[in-house]
């Protein structure tokens, strides 16, 4: 099924990885689906450093939750860019859910994004079928980008987790902190995680991020208690649970 065109492109679902696939497949019990990064403007195809960065959370996502019956797809975009009001990302992302649900009927989604992925994730949350949202870095404009801001009520009875590098030169990470800060005041199941010192592409935590992302996803899905950083940021009240460091070796025992 395609999705809207562009310029003749259309939207897509990658690769199915994870449960429901190969010949000892089981049965597709939750689905992530990863929504990479993008630019703020740009009419040509995603990056493919983006799309294969995605598509690797991806696979280790579908790995970590193989046995209870996770499937993972990475959406590709029709274009790379936001381009303004027409927010093309978003757009593909509200129909990658409804695809989703055409493929594998009522089975909670949890949406997965990075910089404009996560932008395009937190907006397409309204659907019944998204039970929570993992945003990571995520691009969140200011000023006249975001007027008016970003909306939050379609996040109300999901999950949702940011996760941002406190050295962040391409997206602002006190922007991320406002969104959270407003989603709390709504859904208390919101919280945000900071990766001190590390930069947009979380490179020097990628490990840390990757466990914090499975233990998220996973929990959300299947109804896994969380691990302890992650119960803690839950429960507390901003700033705390809004600034949540990230540890050093965070997933080396995920529930210890």
């Amino acid at each position: 099924m395609d999705g809207q065109s562009l310029s003749g492109r259309t939207a897509r679902l990658g690769k199915r990885l994870g449960a429901g696939t190969g010949a000892a497949g089981g049965a597709v019990n939750a689905v992530a689906l990863l929504l990479p990064e993008g630019g703020e403007t740009g009419t040509g195809r995603t990056s493919p450093v983006a799309t294969l960065t995605a598509r690797s959370l991806a696979a280790g996502l579908a790995r970590a939750g193989r046995r209870d019956g996770l499937t993972t797809h990475v959406l590709h975009f029709r274009c790379r860019g936001w381009n303004g009001d027409a927010a093309h990302p978003a757009q593909d992302a509200e129909w990658a859910v409804a695809e989703i649900v055409r493929r594998y009927g009522d089975v909670p989604l949890c949406l997965v994004g990075t910089g404009t992925g996560a932008r395009a994730a937190l907006l397409a949350a309204g659907h019944p079928a998204v039970n929570s949202v993992l945003g990571i870095a995520p691009w969140l404009p200011a000023g006249p980008a975001a007027t008016p801001p970003d909306p939050v009520k379609q996040l109300v009875g999901r999950r949702v987790l940011l996760v941002h590098g406190t050295n962040d030169e391409r997206v602002d990470p006190d922007l991320s902190y406002r969104y959270a800060e407003r989603a709390k005041k709504i859904n208390r199941d919101t919280c945000r995680f900071e990766v001190h010192s590390d930069g947009h592409g979380l490179h020097q935590h990628r490990s840390e991020v990757r466990s914090l992302a499975a233990d998220f996803v996973l929990g959300s899905l299947f109804h896994r208690a969380y691990s302890r950083p992650v119960q803690d940021a839950m429960a507390a009240p901003p700033p705390l649970g809004l600034r949540m460091p990230l540890a050093a070796g965070f997933g080396a025992t995920l529930r210890g």
